[in-house]
């Protein structure tokens, strides 16, 4: 599961900025430590220069919205309106605000007459955690808040938390304990929290999207920490995305042609608890250990929310198992990075 929050880490990178945007002329290559923006203007300038772009943070995420072949005061209109709904969506799964929905659930162990969105992304975490066997529970907050508060400490045991104190915590971390009902949320045990880190800004996406086709947008690219591509960058040619090798991030491992359809990556390359990097932000939360089967694993999917809360699971299990667990989910793929630096291509 990916990290909930930074606190006590040692690095603040996401596990999301491996994928560069590219623009998709044939031929076109572009290093990925070049900005998103830079990437993307650079050939994407050359084909249409009615480009509107917008650059903030999601839900701690750099994010980017990327409107082509529109007026610049339509695209405005839809970027403030595309705003709107990302705050009010924040208002409700983000773990800083205090009244969020998400930060009341996980204070008191219950919600009721709970919003509608979190209801259905806690739907959908729980068939991925269900299908997954586990390897995805947003219930695995309290453990990563036991690998940050232990890191945090000043003369750390270099080893982590001990055996006692993982099993301790894992009895707080069990997605089947989430109980969900159209007028109440409740966790089944006190001590129990919530974290929607993996799964949220991809569902967040998702609404953006959806918002931009009923305003009748066709061409944009919507990149809120997991990325959407509504439509194609041009009539004839598809957004592009560069899949960045993990070991060298200014070389490409893998490109992905995008259109009406979402991709979100999955790294061990992100937020480590530990200066030596032994401890990355990414947890089984069956074991309660850290989690090294893949360098990266980056899934494709009609859903920005499936493609996210996949890739995190799959990061928790071998790649036999990730390819079955991904099988379950319509014109679902994946590419994994393995850790000898070889790809495996299922798109």
């Amino acid at each position: 599961m990916a990290n909930a929050t930074t606190t006590g880490a040692t690095s603040k990178l996401s596990r999301r900025r491996v994928l560069g945007i590219l623009g998709a002329a044939a031929g076109a290559g572009v290093a990925l430590k070049v900005p998103l923006s830079s990437a993307l203007a650079g050939a994407a300038s050359r084909l249409d220069r009615r480009i509107y772009r917008w650059r903030g943070v999601v839900l701690g995420a750099a994010a980017h919205i990327t409107i082509v072949d529109q007026e610049r005061r339509v695209a405005k209109a839809i970027v403030r309106d595309s705003l709107a709904e990302i705050a009010r969506l924040e208002g409700i799964f983000s773990l800083y605000k205090n009244g969020s929905a998400l930060s009341r659930l996980n204070r008191t162990g219950a919600l009721e007459d709970p919003p509608a969105d979190l209801l259905r992304l806690l739907s959908l975490a729980r068939r991925v955690s269900t299908v997954s066997g586990g390897a995805f529970d947003a219930s695995v907050q309290p453990l990563w808040r036991l690998y940050a508060d232990h890191f945090a400490k000043a003369g750390a045991e270099p080893a982590g938390p001990s055996a006692k104190a993982i099993a301790e915590i894992l009895e707080y971390v069990n997605y089947r304990d989430i109980k969900l009902a159209p007028d109440r949320i409740a966790l089944a045990k006190p001590g129990m929290a919530l974290t929607l880190n993996g799964i949220a800004q991809g569902y967040i996406a998702d609404r953006v999207v959806a918002l931009m086709r009923a305003r009748g947008l066709d061409r944009s690219l919507v990149d809120l920490g997991e990325i959407y591509a509504l439509g194609r960058h041009s009539p004839k040619r598809p957004w592009r995305a560069g899949i960045a090798d993990p070991r060298a991030p200014e070389r490409m491992a893998a490109q992905v042609d995008l259109a009406d359809g979402a991709l979100a990556t999955s790294g061990d390359y992100g937020t480590r608890f530990d200066h030596a990097g032994r401890f990355q932000h990414i947890l089984d939360p069956r074991s309660g250990r850290p989690v090294r089967y893949h360098r990266s694993i980056s899934v494709k999917a009609p859903s920005a929310a499936t493609a996210d809360a996949l890739s995190t699971a799959c990061f928790a299990m071998p790649e036999d198992r990730c390819k079955a667990t991904i099988s379950k989910f319509p014109q679902a793929s994946a590419i994994i990075v393995r850790g000898d630096g070889a790809v495996s291509n299922w798109l």
